[in-house]
């Protein structure tokens, strides 16, 4: 990307992804990169008139596109329509605004729900249009589809370097640790927190055999930057640890017990339900560039995330 003063632009700058790349743009810094992190105070990117404003005050060379509608399975499914609508908004306008100020270079976040409900593991990058989503989130699915659309007829009718990237779990400090709208991880870390107060033992939702990939957020980060300064395809790239790396939710919320050191450990709810068994993201791509890289082992990162947690319950979001 050469030295030439670049002006990066992070919408979404305050969740847990922007927080994590503050701090790993931190780790690796460059004279020639300045960083804005944007939050919802800075203006509704839904608004064409505001997004417009936030970008010409800006000026931005570079943007991380983070900023979306995000809610848990429950508030996704009686909302489909908003979540479509608001998210095209957004990926809209600031694509948009990038292409008119004539940004060099955008790297937007999807998410595995993209890929199709009915397909065949593992999942990888040319695999992401080739069937409906899951009906429960359709709405955001769709509307992240459609950055990779976007973004390839951008680069097709005006020559724009705009390109995405697909994290898998993603968890770490300054999540979401919602218990109704939290991912597993926060949900159980803060379920543990609560457990621990009370002497009581964690209860796990479902079997606790459905596998996942979790990535941490500062392993993230830094892979986003990667992107930003080295990736040149408009494809899109999936951000993933290994599938060697794929753990059951059991084996995670033993890892959340043993942060806490519960003492009366962990029951397992069969009554409910376990939702896909396994969602499994190769990421060969991404080794083919970085065959090197060292994730964070996950008992490392919970243990980091949990002492945050507790050292921050009362800014957490929950």
């Amino acid at each position: 990307m050469g030295s030439e003063k670049k002006i990066i632009l992070v919408t979404g700058g305050s969740g847990l992804v922007g927080q994590a790349i503050k701090q790993a743009k931190q780790q690796d810094p460059r004279e020639n990169e300045t960083f804005i992190f944007l939050s919802s105070k800075d203006g509704d990117l839904k608004d064409p008139a505001a997004a417009q404003r936030v970008f010409e005050k800006y000026n931005p060379t570079h943007v991380i596109h983070l900023a979306a509608m995000v809610g848990g399975l429950f508030h996704n499914m009686q909302h489909n329509l908003d979540f479509l609508r608001n998210n095209i908004l957004i990926n809209d306008n600031v694509l948009h605004n990038s292409y008119k100020l004539g940004v060099k270079k955008v790297v937007s976040c999807l998410s595995t729900c993209v890929f199709p409900d009915q397909t065949t593991y593992p999942i990888d990058e040319t695999m992401i249009h080739d069937g409906p989503p899951h009906s429960s989130n359709f709405g955001y699915s769709y509307a992240k589809r459609l950055i990779d659309v976007q973004n390839h007829a951008y680069h097709q009718q005006h020559g724009c370097h705009f390109t995405s990237v697909i994290p898998t779990n993603v968890f770490g400090a300054f999540d979401n640790y919602n218990l109704e709208d939290g991912h597993v991880i926060p949900g159980l870390i803060h379920k543990a927190y609560i457990a621990k107060k009370e002497g009581k033992p964690l209860v796990v939702y479902g079997s606790g055999k459905p596998l996942r990939q979790f990535i941490y957020s500062i392993d993230l980060a830094k892979l986003f930057l990667f992107v930003l300064r080295e990736y040149e395809e408009i494809d899109p790239i999936i951000l993933s640890v290994d599938e060697s790396s794929e753990v059951s939710i059991a084996e995670v919320a033993q890892m959340i017990a043993d942060a806490f050191q519960l003492e009366h450990g962990i029951v397992l709810d069969s009554t409910k339900a376990d939702g896909q068994y396994k969602k499994t993201a190769s990421n060969n791509k991404l080794r083919c560039y970085l065959p090197d890289f060292q994730f964070t082992p996950l008992k490392e990162a919970i243990e980091r995330t949990v002492q945050w947690f507790n050292l921050n319950y009362h800014i957490a979001r929950k």
